[in-house]
């Protein structure tokens, strides 16, 4: 008889699953640039391509984290993953502006529905480590990474229409994940583990997840602000859309590394308010240098940016999750949903200021959401930090 799995063993089925599931999200602003070229979209436009990717994703995000706060809803894990796949599939082939922006939003769907049902599970798998569900999060990085890989020499060599062939690493992950189902079920039941620091789970704290959720939103503005543009603007920079594609690998690279970071740095240091306020400061020179830098020597800027943009995208999920102990779906649907895809609504006017001034001063514009950010830390603190100092602990 086949022994029941562990939850290491868990949890690497659920952070491949989230590096295939995030791939199909990096796709959308590996897809812009060839879209605007193929049909000759302005800069608005190309932002209401994000904007459609987005929108129903933010919405429904918290919504399906309440779900799962309810319900076993571990299905939703394949489903997204297949929604996600096949809104990218479509996007290609689509005739129409309005048909594109249909086929993006169902992929939106299909993000909203896998990551607070695949966030819960994941921490639950990881036992209140933070450098645990560092990984979960640097795995959904790692597709973001993967994807101008994979999508700029398929569509490069093959046209828009071979976006249908984007839908074989889903398919591949979905079979696997139906067939481990029986053990994702196992870790479905609410996950109110905490870190070791916390020796009993606090009462929701709504007002500090308030404040989280407008950092989270002020931080997305700039990922997908810069997930939207960059691209284009190296592009126009260098000639070459070879250039572009390399930002966003980049950008997606390092910000893996950055969400690592994060990670080992929180379960050294515990202060995960403090590590989110120093990488905020580190994300203005970041998207300078990248304004003022000629050429190809721009890549060193979107390299700063990504690192320091990142070090708190898995801090901010835990901390969500701590906040709100008995709602970790909800935390989980509102930290890496809502929050996140909200940056995306803000694209069209970043296009419309792009079109009305230069991509380098809408670039420029974004370094005012970490300048905003600062305020909103000091009001903030981190609950496992303050559980160790009523318990006499070092800090």
């Amino acid at each position: 008889m086949r022994q029941p799995r562990g939850r290491a063993s868990d949890s690497s089925v659920l952070a491949v699953g989230h590096g295939v599931n995030d791939l199909y999200q990096g796709a959308v602003p590996a897809l812009l640039p060839f879209l605007a070229a193929a049909h000759g979209w302005t800069y608005v436009m190309v932002g209401g391509l994000t904007l459609a990717a987005t929108a129903l994703s933010a919405i429904t995000q918290p919504l399906f984290g309440w779900l799962t706060d309810r319900h076993h809803l571990a299905w939703l894990v394949p489903a997204g993953t297949t929604l996600a796949a096949l809104g990218i599939a479509l996007s290609g082939p689509a005739t129409s502006y309005a048909a594109t922006c249909a086929a993006l939003a169902v992929c939106g769907l299909g993000v909203a529905a896998y990551h607070p049902a695949a966030a819960r599970l994941a921490r639950t798998a990881a036992a209140g480590s933070h450098r645990a569900m560092s990984w979960f999060v640097f795995s959904g990085t790692l597709g973001v990474a993967v994807a101008p890989l994979l999508v700029a020499p398929t569509v490069a060599m093959a046209g828009l229409s071979a976006t249908l062939w984007l839908l074989a690493p889903a398919l591949v992950m979905v079979v696997v994940t139906v067939r481990l189902l029986p053990a994702t079920r196992r870790l479905s039941a609410p996950a109110t583990t905490l870190p070791a620091t916390v020796s009993s789970p606090p009462a929701d704290d709504w007002a500090a997840f308030r404040r989280l959720t407008a950092l989270v939103v002020l931080r997305s503005l700039v990922t997908y602000g810069l997930g939207t543009f960059v691209a284009l603007l190296l592009n126009a920079r260098t000639g070459t859309v070879v250039a572009g594609q390399a930002a966003l690998l980049l950008l997606a690279a390092t910000g893996a590394l950055g969400t690592m970071a994060g990670g080992v740095l929180a379960d050294r240091h515990r202060d995960r308010v403090r590590l989110i306020r120093n990488a905020n400061v580190c994300v203005v020179p970041g998207l300078l240098m990248i304004v003022v830098l000629p050429g190809w020597s721009g890549l060193l800027g979107v390299a700063v940016t990504g690192v320091s943009l990142y070090v708190p995208f898995s801090l901010h999920l835990t901390l969500g999750q701590d906040y709100l102990p008995g709602r970790v779906g909800t935390a989980s649907g509102v930290t890496l949903g809502l929050a996140v895809s909200a940056g995306g609504l803000a694209a069209p006017a970043l296009g419309a200021l792009a079109q009305a001034t230069s991509l380098p001063v809408a670039i420029a514009a974004l370094a005012l959401s970490p300048l905003a950010s600062l305020p909103v830390l000091r009001t903030m603190a981190d609950p496992a930090v303050r559980a160790t100092a009523t318990r006499g602990g070092p800090f």
